[in-house]
């Protein structure tokens, strides 16, 4: 008998069963799928490197500096700032601490008032001298609340806001809690946002190299179908097979993790479409690695220059973007592509983007889980099964990849202090 099974082979699964296995557990995870990372995948094809829907990493995470070997990963990074990109218009704005060279560019953009400017900066060193968990002890509101209660302009809202903290939280409306921000905005100006050389599909990949070298044993194509706790410990039933364990860490998404544990665990989640095209060299965007950020309406939200950010995501002499549509959308794949070739030819008059090849269309119905203000109080807590059994993932904690991170560590941790007590 094994002393831990992790279903789910995420980055929070994989995070437990790593911490477990350091601290002398013996470990099985088993992952449905045929490889590791759960919502953090990557596929390459003819060259190319797709990443299961636009996903990029925040290096100042507190997590992923704990449990990443970051100068393994070859990081590409954006440039700060974004283009903010509308019908015939096209400016930079960035913060200048960040990146100076763009101090001109961003100080003459009338896309946003001066006063935003100077609030940008004064929001900046407030977050920077606030704790990351003093964050979600403040009084919650809505993003936009927040952003109006600091005094933002309806143009910083619509302009910037809107576009780049919609693509961060997938709800352009700003409905979701102000915790997201102000985390999101205190590790934007400690650190960079970047994609691995290899993909974003590299991260799990490394944790999982770590993990089996501290003796996980990993399974992958092999799925749980059920998990039973009683006083003796945990029976987990595998497809034809029936595993006896002391202690289970469930790892899997909201809703499966729901009807293996019958804990209550909110399951409402936030939806993209992401599409993948190529453009031949010749069409120079002129994006110098930042984000294009669709100001005029959502179709799409933005859309990011992967290969003039990382060139290893496509092959010589082609460039990659990605174009990103927040919630589920009826329009069929060609129609979507028509709107994004729609979208750059106004943006760029100059140009024609006869030759925009579409090459992938992700549909990813789970992206995110729905973090509404107070969603902190709704969070079950890593032991609410019953029994030997422990939640691991970012709905415990809150949406992202430091919050599916934490949740590993936490749930081990937990895991193992009950296990000693």
């Amino acid at each position: 008998m094994t002393d831990f099974v992790v279903a789910g082979g995420g980055l929070a699964g994989l995070v437990a069963a790593r911490q477990l296995a350091r601290e002398g557990a013996d470990v099985t995870l088993f992952e449905r799928e045929s490889t590791v990372g759960g919502r953090v995948r990557s596929e390459q094809a003819d060259g190319f490197t797709f990443d299961r829907g636009f996903q990029v990493l925040f290096t100042a995470y507190p997590a992923v500096r704990a449990e990443l070997n970051l100068g393994a990963l070859s990081l590409r990074r954006f440039r700060p700032g974004a283009i903010l990109a509308r019908p015939g218009k096209r400016s930079t704005l960035a913060d200048p601490l960040g990146d100076p060279r763009a101090l001109t560019a961003s100080l003459f953009n009338r896309e946003v008032t001066l006063r935003d400017k100077l609030r940008v900066l004064q929001l900046r060193r407030e977050l920077s001298r606030t704790p990351h968990a003093a964050l979600f002890d403040r009084d919650d509101a809505s993003i936009a609340e927040s952003l109006r209660d600091r005094g933002f302009s309806e143009a910083f809202v619509r302009n910037f806001a809107e576009p780049f903290y919609g693509g961060i939280t997938l709800d352009r409306s700003l409905s979701t809690s102000r915790v997201v921000f102000e985390y999101t905005f205190k590790v934007l100006a400690a650190g960079d946002i970047a994609v691995p050389a290899d993909g974003m599909g590299a991260i799990p990949a490394q944790i999982a190299a770590s993990a089996r070298d501290a003796g996980v044993q990993v399974e992958t194509g092999t799925a749980v179908d059920r998990v039973d706790a009683d006083g003796d410990g945990v029976v987990v039933e595998l497809p034809g097979e029936s595993i006896e364990t002391d202690d289970a860490v469930v790892a899997t998404d909201p809703a499966m993790a729901a009807e293996l544990t019958g804990a209550d665990i909110p399951t409402a989640s936030r939806s993209c479409v992401t599409q993948y095209f190529s453009l031949p060299p010749t069409q120079k965007l002129g994006t110098d690695g930042r984000l294009l950020l669709n100001t005029a309406d959502a179709r799409p939200n933005q859309i990011a220059p992967m290969s003039a950010v990382a060139p290893e995501y496509a092959p010589e002499h082609t460039q990659l973007l990605s174009a990103t549509f927040l919630g589920g959308q009826d329009d069929d794949d060609a129609a979507l592509a028509s709107a994004v070739r729609e979208a750059l030819a106004s943006w760029y008059p100059e140009h024609s983007f006869a030759n925009l090849k579409l090459l992938r269309t992700d549909r990813i119905e789970f992206a995110q889980v729905a973090q509404p203000p107070g969603f902190t109080d709704d969070r079950p807590s890593v032991d609410a099964p019953d029994g030997a059994v422990y939640l691991a993932g970012d709905y415990t904690e809150w949406s992202s990849i430091q919050g599916a991170m934490v949740s590993g560590r936490r749930a081990a941790r937990q895991a193992l202090q009950d296990r000693s007590g």
